[in-house]
Parts: structure tokens; sequence; C-alpha cells
């Protein structure tokens, strides 16, 4: 199996979109994708345990995609070996009537991961740059000082939305969140091929709704969008990373190896160490347990 480089896939200057790939051959098969992918899995369920021990840094994963890119599965099969108290997912969705009476960042920040834990955004605060970019009218429900109508959002209100974001990413990464943003980075002609599979399986048909043909059409409007985000948003303590998105037992892993070897490099991250008074008196402990009728 081909060994990868991390930096391969992180977003390090200004892109065209349509030269990322979406398709990477790791010369392994799914068998050996799957053993490797659990390998990865468990070492990172090790980080994972030390993390929430040592309880000083947290990590806020975020992964985007178009639809059928394979985000729902790509947090189970990663995270299937973690330990359920140390992560949290959140699927951020049309908000509701009450986040629509708080800025449109406030969702987001009362859903951060607690320090020693792993925070997942499926779906994330970049879909205020997204989805009411290419649907500029959802605005008009968010009520804000200034927007009385869509001639008022310019140029100028998107550099500050862009702006408040990298600024709410500085903010918690000072404050020891460890960031990932993924990229999930499919090919039209896969996501044609998916929503088929989608129609033409019964067990399958649920997922299907007739938006997903409707948002389809703006595929050109929705990747100018997503270039635009890496190219604004991919910093040193939030770096965005293309994760080719063809093939899912690839993408699966190539997120998992990225995880792994980026929080393999934080050294200080370790199980605390028992007091001095309790790990003097260790073989006592020992002795009083094994003694017990």
């Amino acid at each position: 199996m081909k060994d990868i480089n991390i930096e391969d896939f992180r977003i390090k200057s200004q892109i065209n979109i349509k030269d990322l790939p979406t398709h990477v051959d790791l010369e392994a098969d799914k068998k050996e994708l799957k053993e490797a992918l659990r390998d990865v899995s468990e070492d990172l369920a090790d980080i994972q345990n030390a993390m929430y021990a040592h309880g000083k840094y947290s990590v806020l994963f975020c992964i985007q995609g178009m639809d059928t890119a394979g985000k729902d599965s790509l947090i189970r099969e990663v995270f299937k070996e973690f330990n359920v108290r140390g992560i949290v997912a959140h699927s951020f969705k049309k908000p509701t009537e009450l986040e629509l009476k708080h800025d449109y960042l406030w969702r987001h920040y009362i859903a951060l991961p607690a320090r020693g834990k792993f925070g997942i955004f499926n779906r994330t605060h970049y879909e205020n740059v997204l989805v009411t970019r290419v649907h500029p009218n959802y605005l008009m429900y968010e009520n804000m000082p200034g927007i009385d109508s869509l001639d008022d959002v310019d140029e100028a209100f998107w550099d500050r939305r862009f702006n408040e974001i990298n600024n709410f990413e500085k903010h918690i990464a000072d404050n020891g969140t460890i960031i990932f943003k993924f990229f999930l980075n499919l090919s039209k002609d896969e996501q044609k091929h998916r929503l088929l599979r989608r129609l033409n399986r019964p067990d399958k048909q649920w997922k299907f709704s007739a938006d997903d043909l409707e948002e389809r059409k703006l595929w050109d409007t929705y990747q100018n969008c997503y270039e635009d985000v890496l190219n604004r948003s991919s910093k040193p303590n939030a770096p965005w990373f293309n994760i080719p998105a063809d093939d899912k037992p690839t993408a699966r892993y190539i997120v998992a190896k990225i995880l792994y070897d980026t929080l393999k490099m934080y050294k200080d991250i370790k199980e605390p160490e028992l007091p001095t008074k309790e790990k003097a008196n260790i073989d006592s402990y020992k002795q009083e347990l094994e003694n017990e009728d």
C-alpha cells in the first residue's frame, strides 16, 4: 500500500478547484484500506484517551462537501474505535427559531468541544459562506441590522463574514482547540452515480430528495464558492485539506491518517502522572486489594 504525505492534501496557497484531484490511487484494495483504517483509528483512539485525561486540548473536526460526498459514513468509520465519552457530533442544518435570534456563529460557539474531547461539525460554520452565498435570500431570515434587502448583500458583506470566521477560528485555536477542516472533493460524475444508486436501491431511496437535483443544477456556483472558502480561510492554525472523495474507503483512510500524523506531533499530550504520595504507595494499594477476603 502506498504511503501518503499529509502535506500533499493541505491547502497552502491559492488554488483553482478544478486542479484539485477527486481521486487518488493508494495501490490498495478495499480490504487493505479497511484494515489500514482500523489500525489508524485504534491509534487515534489511544491519543484521544490521553487527550481526555490530559485535559488541555480539544479537537474540532470540520467536514464539508457536496451532497453524497460521504460525510456521514466517513465520520462513522473514522471514529468507530473511539470511546463515546470523548466525542460529540453536531450536524448543522437549517437554523432554528432560537438560533436565528442570535448571530450566525452563536450555535457553533455553544457546540465547541470541551478540553479533552473531539468535536465533529458535520457541515459547519462555513455553510454561512456557502449555502447562504448560493441562496442569499436565506440571509433575510437572519434579520441583521443594515441588511434590509438582497441589494445590501455586497462583497463587503462577504469580506466581513470571512474575517469573522477566521477570527473565530484563531480565537479557539489560541485557546487550545486543534482545528482540522476537510473538504470532501467529489466529482460531478461520481455524484450522478451515487444519486442514481439511491434511486435504484429501495433501501437507499429514503436518502433521496428532489431538492438534490435542484442543488445539482447549481454545481458550478457551489464549486466557485468552495474555491473561495479554501483560498480565504485555510490558515496555519486552521488548515483546509482537500480529500479526493470519489472512492470512499480511500477518503476515510486519508482523513484518519492526517488526524493521526498531526496529533502525534503534540508531544505534550500524555496521561497525567499520579500524585507523588499515591505513586509511592502503589505497591501497598496492590497488596491491600490482593489481601481482600
